[in-house]
């Protein structure tokens, strides 16, 4: 797959072509397996590049894209390096074939994963998605908007972190889902299985983090 920096201009009026360059130069084809990793990416670390890897080896996908997205609601602007900077940051980390860096939250004018995966789910209704996130997510998924509509429009996949993965069993998301989650052993069944599904992953774990990266940076003087 030939791999191309992601579209940093923005039509008002999405089209083929524009969701094309947003998502590096191709749209994807009919009846493949995407893995969706979303996150300001303040900067991309080895962390992420973890994640992804474990989920196309265990999730069985054809590919995952990193939507780097234009403004976490969560997270303060004060320290959010522009959407370009962060884009750069993912390209020299990232060279896998079958990963690609987007820009297709901008594109497509989301801001709220939910209304991301409303509008993905609707223009590639042959693509199969699996959204990916790392344990500490789960714990806190339930503040997000719509949160529950997230596992109810697509496969999730949750891969363990360092501290995280006892705590985020207990968490609001994961009890009231309880009842749909697959067992690990299973996990390559979960992008052909109805939402809501999900799973838990144990596999290599990183404690990197984009805010360790930037104290550190700030620390030493430099930027990231």
């Amino acid at each position: 797959m030939l791999r191309f920096p992601p579209s940093l201009q923005f039509d008002k009026l999405t089209c083929r072509k524009s969701l094309a360059r947003a998502l590096g130069g191709r749209l994807p084809h009919k009846g493949c397996t995407v893995g969706l990793l979303g996150g300001s990416f303040n900067p991309a670390h080895a962390a992420h590049d973890l994640i992804t890897r474990q989920a196309l080896t265990r999730l069985g996908l054809d590919e995952v894209w990193w939507m780097v997205s234009p403004q976490n609601p969560l997270k303060s602007s004060a320290e959010m390096a522009p959407l370009a900077a962060r884009v750069e940051s993912a390209l020299a980390l990232q060279q896998h074939p079958r990963i690609r860096i987007t820009t297709i939250e901008s594109q497509l004018g989301s801001v709220y994963t939910a209304d991301t995966l409303r509008k993905l789910t609707r223009i590639f209704p042959n693509v199969r998605f699996v959204w990916l996130m790392g344990a500490d997510n789960l714990l806190q998924i339930s503040r997000w908007r719509d949160w529950k509509d997230i596992f109810q429009l697509v496969s999730v996949a949750v891969f363990a972190r360092p501290g995280y993965s006892l705590p985020a069993a207990s968490a609001k998301a994961a009890q009231y889902f309880a009842h749909k989650q697959l067992p690990e052993r299973k996990s390559r069944q979960l992008s052909k299985t109805p939402a809501p599904a999900w799973t838990l992953i144990h596999g290599r774990q990183s404690r990197l983090s984009s805010t360790q990266i930037r104290q550190k940076a700030k620390a030493s003087g430099k930027t990231c």
